[in-house]
C-alpha cells in the first residue's frame, strides 16, 4: 500500500541559502541540520488566536501547546502556497489575509531526549472564517484565546508554550500596531524563500 510521497525539507547554510534537501523523517535528531520552516498565527474575526496542542506521538515536542500551525516548504515551493497547504492539511482551514511579520526569525530548541530543532522560520499571521478540523496525527487539541490574554500570559511566563512560540510572541508583541501587526519586508526573508516568490 502506498503511503504517498516522502515529505522533504530544504537544507540551508548559515546565510539562509538552499544547499539541498532531505527527507523530513530523517532530519530531526541530536544534530539536526539547519533547515527551512514557517510558523503561522491564525486569528478569527473577533481577534482570537487559534492555539494548537501538538499530537502526543509527534517526533518533536509532542503534546506541547504552540501557535496555530507550523510547517516546512517543499523544495522550490512558494512559502505562501506551503503555508496554505499546511493550514488545510493540519487544521482543515482555509486562511486569508496572510501577512509576513517576522521574516528573519531563527531558533534552536532541544528536547530532553536530545532531539533538536534548528530552523530559519519566518513568522506569518493569517485570518480564517472557519472552524478547525484538526488532523489527529498532527494536532491533539485546539483552543481559541484572545490575543492580548495569550500574549500577556506568555510574556509573564504563566502559560506554557513551545520554545519557538515563546520567542515569537515576544517579537510579535513588539510589532503590534493599531490595525494588527507591522508587516515585515520580503527582502529580509532567507534567500531560499525569496527565490521562490513571484517577481
Amino acid at each position: 500500500m502506498s503511503t504517498g510521497p516522502v515529505e522533504r525539507v530544504v537544507l540551508l547554510d548559515e546565510d539562509g541559502r538552499a544547499i539541498g534537501d532531505a527527507p523530513k523523517a530523517e532530519t530531526h535528531h541530536a544534530d539536526t541540520p539547519l533547515h527551512l520552516a514557517f510558523s503561522c498565527y491564525v486569528f478569527d474575526a473577533s481577534g482570537r488566536l487559534l492555539l494548537s496542542q501538538r499530537a502526543l506521538d509527534k517526533a518533536t515536542f509532542p503534546g506541547v501547546w504552540t501557535n496555530s500551525f507550523c510547517g516546512h516548504p517543499a523544495p522550490g515551493e512558494n512559502v505562501f502556497e506551503g503555508l496554505r497547504r499546511r493550514a488545510e492539511q493540519e487544521l482543515g482551514l482555509a486562511v486569508s489575509d496572510v501577512q509576513l511579520v517576522l521574516p528573519k526569525f531563527r531558533y534552536q530548541a532541544t528536547m530532553d531526549n536530545g532531539v533538536r530543532e534548528n530552523e530559519f522560520c519566518p513568522v506569518f499571521v493569517a485570518h480564517t472564517s472557519g472552524e478547525p478540523a484538526p488532523e489527529p496525527s498532527e494536532v491533539e487539541a485546539v483552543a481559541w484565546v484572545p490575543w492580548a490574554q495569550f500574549r500577556d500570559e506568555v510574556l509573564a511566563g504563566t502559560r506554557d508554550v513551545s520554545v519557538w512560540c515563546a520567542l515569537q510572541v515576544a517579537e510579535l508583541a513588539s510589532r503590534e500596531s493599531d490595525s494588527g501587526f507591522i508587516t515585515g519586508s520580503p527582502d529580509d526573508l532567507p534567500p531560499a524563500v525569496r527565490e521562490t516568490l513571484p517577481d
